[in-house]
């Protein structure tokens, strides 16, 4: 695809050298229509030259800071481990850039509001990186619901879980203080696609954990009381064999997405089951982070609100934040 018009696009600064960036997120901008990526950041300088080079990214940073103080740079892209999502997000805001920040937003809850008002203050965007809510998979999901294809949805159910060898030991995600753990992994989305789905927040939930040797949750299981009579509970995992799944269960019928947060090059398929008979609807082919990034640019350009607010993140770290304390508590949290 060629490279965006430069008198027309967002210029785009990445902190860190992660995987998600290398592999997802800056081939997505190189991609887009609208973005291009001017500046790599490590605190490694060898590292950031060689990725620089690797990747075809002009510039280079031996500090997250340094990159922060580069005026040709709009927006940043942060993929730092969770601990480093608040504090860098908010020193980006503050340094006058806009920013897309990975799942989840925060730590917790009370980071994300601290983003979301350190980023109203400054007047730039922010917004959570959750690139599969672009697909549109979910917009057919929705339609379907609307058009009562399904009756009266009563029930969610959602899982993702994928296997890291028990002999891997020093994964940022196996890390209590750097934010790992499953329910913020993975977990985070399947609570938002619950939420997105439905509609609907959680009015109470209840969390199950089982802790492992690492500190975090490896496995964990949520149940969530939403309005209108409606119940959803999800599965996460680290050390689970890999699944990918939500179903919507309604009075008439259900609706099965089995590829709903990583479709990659493959095209979705829904399964739609009404009075015993199955339908297949098939979904094109999509580059979720690519549309992901080009919502963002364009938010950015033509100065409106991203597809997706902050608020959307902070709603979900309310619940993951609720989760958490029931799993600890053992004991249904109340929103």
């Amino acid at each position: 695809m060629m490279q965006a018009d430069s008198t027309r696009a967002v210029r785009w600064g990445v902190i860190s050298t992660a995987k998600i960036g290398r592999e997802q997120v800056i081939p997505a901008i190189k991609a887009s229509r609208n973005g291009y990526v001017a500046a790599i950041a490590s605190r490694d300088a060898d590292k950031a030259r060689a990725f620089a080079a690797e990747l075809g990214i002009e510039r280079s940073y031996d500090s997250y800071e340094a990159l922060l103080a580069d005026p040709e740079i709009d927006a940043i892209y942060n993929p730092l481990p969770n601990d480093g999502h608040a504090p860098w997000s908010i020193a980006a805001i503050k340094a006058g850039k806009h920013v897309l920040v990975e799942k989840p937003m925060a730590m917790d809850a009370a980071e994300t509001r601290t983003m979301i008002d350190a980023a109203q203050a400054a007047k730039v965007l922010l917004a959570e990186a959750f690139m599969y809510r672009f697909h549109p998979q979910h917009a057919r999901v929705r339609e379907l619901i609307a058009a009562g294809e399904i009756g009266q949805p009563n029930l969610i159910s959602a899982e993702f879980t994928y296997a890291m060898a028990e002999s891997v030991t020093d994964n940022v995600r196996l890390k209590p203080e750097l934010g790992g753990g499953g329910l913020w992994d993975v977990g985070c989305y399947c609570v938002n696609a619950i939420r997105l789905i439905s509609g609907r927040e959680p009015q109470s939930v209840s969390g199950y954990a089982v802790v492992g040797r690492s500190g975090v949750d490896e496995s964990f299981v949520g149940i969530l009381r939403l309005p209108d009579g409606m119940l959803a509970h999800f599965a996460c995992g680290m050390r689970s064999h890999n699944t990918q799944q939500y179903v919507i269960s309604g009075t008439n019928g259900s609706i099965t997405v089995d590829l709903p947060f990583r479709p990659d090059d493959n095209s979705p398929t829904l399964k739609l089951i009404r009075h015993d008979q199955t339908t297949l609807i098939t979904v094109p082919v999509a580059n979720q982070y690519v549309l992901m990034v080009e919502d963002f640019a364009a938010a950015i350009l033509d100065k409106r609100a991203p597809r997706y607010s902050a608020e959307d993140g902070y709603q979900n770290m309310r619940v993951l934040d609720a989760l958490a304390q029931s799993a600890r508590e053992g004991r249904q949290v109340a929103l």
